[in-house]
């Protein structure tokens, strides 16, 4: 008899298929709309005003002091930057993940709030707060210590204030999912062994954190090396910046073949810093991947165990000097470590919360004041400044301008990535990393060097100053927050419910959208906002594509900064930072009532 050919399950099946079909759309339009644009930089970096190949630029660069001071300003705040981020915001993701999960979910909203707040929000914050008539110089007349403080910003402090305020949510919420993994076990069985509390973090906890650790540095150096913002409202000349540096170069002097060499520069910088990255940590890990150790680390685990004894040393000596009931009480404090409450970092985590939702709340009162200058605590009440915005047509064509384009936006940047990171999954390990990397690729690339070479490619295809440019634009850096979200949540799929629906006879229509589509709903909504966010947010691009002609809000905003701030810009703050609000209760209570 002969036999019977059994079928092959769904998904090795249409694997062979749809392998890298799923991710044809997305690469091709990154391909023309991010690749192409970087080469043409890279074009205009290397080639004479004539045509022919020439190093004159780079030799323009390098033999001006100004110019490699503000490429030592740059890479110095954006090392600060994260190494701020990293150390304020360790604990806080430490304290996260040891919570249940009701208890984590509550305080990500809080977290949400000043991370969704617009950076042009939270910069114009730091103004109020740190000017001479702001919070902090109030306090000091009222409390009689200083008659006439002085302003604290501009000023280096004001520049890594605003940098690492604006980053550090980023930074947590890049570390938690991978110390989310680290079970407690580990650190437990180390304990057993004799290693102390200390020991055991230094030697077991601190080194499986580390690729979360790496992931957080990596996405915050790389994408301060390309701000603008902070440093050109809170700093100082001293303090410029690269990005500054293009924008000037650009839009006042048009050398577009000098702002592609300080482009070009930029772009190395990050590529090299991304390679690091994949070598010592693995790029698995921004995807929510293995984080196994990788080859060469036992110096630095090494190390870790050094510091781990040294500090206990230091804690057990300081508890001897201090008497039996002292070492009972650090004891009983090391053992709460461990446990979710943690009073220590719990009081920790509230003042740091409270810092990144202080400059948000400031904004608030000033949107209702009676005075045309801005100035805390606010004088007098009136509804004139929000009246203003609504009934501005300015302002409101930057707003539905910006609602619209971040809508398009999402939509087409949920299509192509999801479709990317179906890919994903499907495709073998080697052919799954070299695809993963070129769809983050923007990510990766500070967005100054998109914004230019998209300026380059759209004057020449007659989309500069036209919705269409701003849509593609903001999808180029949008594409890869989506495929990162939608990679983390198909990695844990359950294939095998889409076999079941195949063999019922389901059609692969049906099983897109009745088993598929509900199941990773939770992550195609995050991804849609993520990817409307970025976009509502992006002004990078809008400066460059919009061609002054169309304005979106977060440009009709920088327009207003630099030219003549007024509390309007406290009434559009507060109508942003209340639709965010009530954007995160809503997302809180649906997770909620689905939980339920």
């Amino acid at each position: 008899m002969a036999a019977i050919p059994i079928r092959t399950p769904l998904r090795a099946r249409f694997a062979r298929i749809a392998g890298i079909g799923g991710a044809v759309p997305a690469l091709c339009f990154l391909a023309l709309f991010f690749c192409l644009p970087v080469a043409e930089i890279l074009v205009n970096a290397v080639v004479g005003q004539e045509g022919q190949l020439s190093v004159a630029q780079f030799q323009r660069l390098a033999g001006n002091a100004v110019y490699l001071r503000v490429l030592g300003n740059t890479f110095l705040i954006s090392l600060l930057t994260a190494l701020g981020c990293i150390l304020i915001g360790y604990p806080i993701a430490y304290f996260l993940s040891r919570l249940p999960d009701r208890g984590r979910a509550r305080w990500l909203v809080w977290l949400l709030i000043p991370f969704w707040t617009s950076w042009l929000v939270k910069t114009f914050a730091w103004i109020l707060l740190l000017s001479r008539t702001g919070v902090f110089g109030t306090f000091l007349v009222w409390t009689g210590i200083d008659a006439s403080p002085s302003a604290l910003a501009p000023s280096m402090g004001g520049v890594l204030a605003g940098m690492i305020h604006g980053m550090l949510p980023l930074a947590i919420m890049t570390m938690l999912p991978i110390m989310q993994g680290i079970g407690d076990r580990l650190t437990l069985a180390a304990q057993t062994l004799g290693a102390s509390r200390i020991e055991a973090f230094f030697t077991v906890y601190l080194p499986l954190s580390m690729p979360g650790v790496a992931a957080a540095g990596l996405l915050v150096f790389i994408t301060s090396l390309g701000f603008f913002i902070v440093p050109a409202l809170l700093g100082t000349p001293a303090q410029t910046m690269v990005a500054q540096l293009v924008i000037s170069t650009i839009l006042e002097l048009f050398d577009m073949h000098f702002a592609g060499a300080l482009s070009l520069v930029l772009l190395i910088c990050a590529l090299v810093v991304f390679l690091l990255y994949d070598k010592l940590v693995g790029l698995s890990t921004l995807g929510g991947g293995d984080t196994a150790r990788p080859p060469g680390t036992s110096r630095i685990i090494r190390l870790l165990v050094v510091i781990g004894r040294v500090v206990d040393g230091a804690a057990r000596g300081l508890a001897g000097l201090t008497g039996r009931r002292a070492a009972r009480h650090a004891d009983t404090a090391a053992r709460d470590a461990n446990q979710p409450g943690l009073p220590g970092l719990r009081v920790y985590a509230w003042v740091v919360m409270l810092v990144l939702l202080l400059p948000v709340a400031i904004i608030l009162p000033i949107a209702f004041t009676d005075s045309s200058f801005l100035a805390f605590p606010p004088r007098g009440f009136s509804l004139r400044w929000l009246e203003g915005f609504f009934t501005s047509p300015i302002w409101q064509a930057a707003l539905f301008r910006s609602l619209g384009v971040a809508l398009a936006t999402a939509i087409g940047s949920l299509a192509l990535g999801f479709g990317g990171a179906l890919a994903l999954v499907r495709l073998s390990p080697t052919a799954a990393k070299a695809t993963f990397a070129f769809l983050i690729a923007p990510l990766i690339v500070p967005r100054i060097v998109t914004a230019v070479g998209l300026f380059y490619l759209f004057s020449r295809l007659g989309l500069a100053g036209t919705n269409t440019g701003l849509v593609i634009g903001h999808m180029v850096l949008a594409i890869p927050y989506v495929v990162i979200t939608m990679a983390a949540a198909l990695k844990n799929f359950d294939w095998r419910l889409v076999d079941a629906a195949y063999t019922l006879g389901a059609s692969p229509l049906n099983r897109l959208t009745t088993v598929m589509l509900p199941l990773l709903k939770p992550a195609l909504v995050a991804s849609f906002l993520f990817a409307f966010l970025v976009s509502f947010d992006e002004l990078t691009i809008a400066i460059f594509v919009s061609g002054g002609l169309k304005t979106t809000l977060p440009k009709q905003m920088w327009d207003d900064m630099l030219l003549s701030a007024n509390p309007t810009l406290a009434a559009v703050s507060f109508v942003l930072v209340m639709a965010i609000a009530v954007a995160v209760l809503l997302l809180s209570l649906t997770r909620r009532n689905r939980a339920r």
